[in-house]
């Protein structure tokens, strides 16, 4: 939930996710498919809410960060996982039709990336408003959780996906695979897979390729 790229490669496109996660919780179950209100959607799921932080159907992609914009003060209790919302979201006809009308009130701040295979947007939820921000899918792109990474450490990691993307002439999906697990692999503590004094650490990372109306997945459960 706390690492994201897009990356427009020469005939797809790529959307990895690392998830930063406290070793002590419950492993995720690895991605399945389910089907909700007679839609199918395929996702790993977190046991502990029953949400998740990567969802996908036959055409839609999300995928979660914690945060918004800035770092917040989590409170005691929130009404709903932010992991839900991805549910929530993906399982109407419309998910950026329902971004906007779906009601965040006591829903912990996050931020969303949005595929549908065509166009590529940015919802935040900072507790006061949402925002949406449609990006350019013929540009690449790094997102890193803020509650995790401050504004400083943000850009040292948008500077070294800046020199991947030059110094690679041919990237491919497992190109960034590489590169989600083992860019700066002994910085433990914002290298791209973290380990925080065993406590948390970079657990999983999930990929989705797009090519022609195809989505293919992959999924490194960093325990094994």
């Amino acid at each position: 939930m706390c690492t994201v790229t897009f990356v427009r490669l020469k005939d797809s496109f790529c959307i990895t996710s690392s998830r930063d996660e406290k070793v002590a919780r419950e492993r995720a179950i690895h991605p399945t498919k389910y089907i909700i209100k007679n839609k199918e959607i395929v996702f790993p799921k977190d046991p502990k809410a029953g949400g998740t932080w990567f969802v996908h159907d036959k055409k839609n992609i999300l995928v979660l960060l914690n945060g918004a914009k800035e770092k917040h003060i989590p409170k005691t209790n929130y009404r709903k996982s932010r992991g839900l919302i991805l549910i929530d979201l993906i399982i109407t006809d419309n998910p950026l039709k329902e971004w906007h009308s779906i009601d965040l009130n006591n829903i912990e701040p996050f931020t969303i990336v949005y595929f549908n295979g065509i166009k590529l947007y940015q919802f935040q939820w900072n507790e006061i408003e949402k925002t949406t921000l449609e990006l350019n899918s013929n540009e690449n792109h790094i997102w890193s959780s803020s509650t995790l990474y401050e504004e400083e450490i943000r850009e040292k990691r948008n500077n070294w996906f800046n020199k991947f993307l030059v110094t690679n002439s041919e990237i491919k999906a497992n190109s960034l695979l590489n590169f989600h697990q083992f860019t700066e692999s002994t910085n433990k503590d914002f290298g791209l897979q973290i380990n925080r004094n065993n406590i948390l650490k970079t657990v999983s990372i999930t990929q989705v390729e797009i090519k022609n109306e195809t989505i293919s997945l992959q999924y490194i459960d960093l325990f094994d």
